[in-house]
């Protein structure tokens, strides 16, 4: 196969500044080369390759949309979805480091958290030094994260929270992690580390998908935390959910990277593959799925750069993330099985990565808000009306 060279029918590159796309073109480098040789190696052996953090911070990739003065690349946010895409072109599991990393921990810190908080974490978390998770959803409530049974008390000089959260990327490795819990019946934010007495992080086994991902179960078992750990600014269930608004955004350009992986495969095997004498790319039905993959891909970047400029203006609602967010994964999920009945046999195998990113998607359509709570999301903006209460 011929090194990766981006998949821009309508010119799409014309819309984007000099700086995004240097770089985008950093990070599609940095994946060939980085990613792209061991990811099928720590795919099959389920683990992150938690060897590659030190270089995503050196790239600036950690936090990337975060001010400058805490450490950060303070890019725009068009660049930081360009920088997702790529990612994930790579892995949805390097993806998802970099999105917990930067919008599930860092943006809530830089949000909620006191100035003395932001100079503490931030820096450590953008330079690699520390890693974060967070903890909202719970084995019992995922859609509805209102009905979460964590609760924190108020005992002292500190807090002690109960509970277990579920489905936590970056949950064993985390060195910090921001657990959400009823504190007098309000949704409050927690920095709990990894040595607080009465926490820890349980990696969970035996997926068939996301497996180059760390996904674990945290347990908070009379965790005792100092006060000055509660982010002050969060009041209320708006917050967290604020904060999967911002990991949405970035889900949202992943999930392309992940269906121009396949469709750039499927592309390059039709014109290799001969049957009956010529190659497969010359047959109708191949054609008819590989103009299906680039049209939908090519509407998705088109959606994903208006509301990364909308971001730019404080103008994306959560219903417009929502939107790109559901596009993306549905658009991902057609792709990767368009690319497997293209591949046929060898779609299943290693030495393509279809397969995987087709096992992985199956996750990201879940995640971060199922697919079928994002349609209800942009129901009632549309409509005035709530339809999943």
């Amino acid at each position: 196969m011929n090194r990766y060279q981006g998949v821009d029918f309508m010119a799409f590159d014309t819309l984007l500044s000099e700086e995004e796309v240097l770089t985008r073109n950093t990070v599609r480098e940095w994946v060939e080369d980085r990613v792209i040789p061991g990811i099928e190696a720590w795919y099959e052996a389920d683990t992150f390759p938690r060897e590659l953090v030190p270089e995503l911070a050196a790239l600036g990739l950690l936090g990337a949309n975060l001010p400058e003065e805490y450490g950060c690349a303070g890019a725009g946010n068009v660049v930081y979805g360009l920088i997702c895409q790529e990612l994930e072109r790579g892995d949805s599991g390097i993806r998802s480091f970099v999105s917990v990393q930067g919008s599930l921990v860092m943006w809530p810190i830089f949000t909620y958290g006191s100035e003395e908080q932001r100079r503490h974490y931030l820096p450590q978390l953008a330079s690699g030094e520390m890693i974060g998770c967070f903890g909202l959803t719970e084995p019992d409530f995922g859609s509805n994260p209102g009905g979460m049974i964590t609760r924190a008390v108020l005992d002292g000089d500190g807090y002690v929270l109960d509970g277990a959260k579920m489905w936590i990327t970056n949950g064993s490795l985390a060195d910090v992690a921001v657990v959400w819990a009823k504190l007098e019946g309000k949704v409050r934010g927690f920095l709990v580390h990894r040595d607080d007495p009465g926490f820890q992080g349980r990696p969970m086994r035996h997926k068939h998908s996301l497996r180059a991902s760390d996904t674990s179960e945290l347990i908070l078992d009379g965790c005792r935390i100092p006060a000055e750990r509660l982010l002050p600014g969060s009041d209320g269930l708006k917050a967290p959910l604020s904060c999967l608004t911002q990991a949405r955004y970035g889900i949202a350009w992943g999930t392309i990277g992940a269906a121009m992986a396949c469709y750039d495969t499927a592309l390059q095997y039709s014109r290799e593959r001969i049957q009956f004498d010529r190659p497969i790319a010359s047959f109708q039905l191949v054609q008819e799925r590989l103009v299906r993959m680039i049209t939908e891909i090519t509407k998705s970047q088109l959606l994903n750069l208006q509301v990364g400029r909308l971001k730019d203006l404080g103008r994306a609602s959560a219903a417009r993330v929502s939107m790109a967010k559901r596009n993306g994964c549905e658009v991902a999920r057609e792709a990767v099985r368009l690319a497997r009945e293209t591949l046929g046999a060898n779609g299943i195998t290693s030495e393509y990565p279809v397969m995987r990113h087709l096992a992985n998607i199956e996750s990201v359509y879940t995640y971060e808000g199922t697919h079928d709570m994002h349609t209800l999301i942009v129901g009632e903006e549309i409509t005035g009306h709530q339809a999943y209460r």
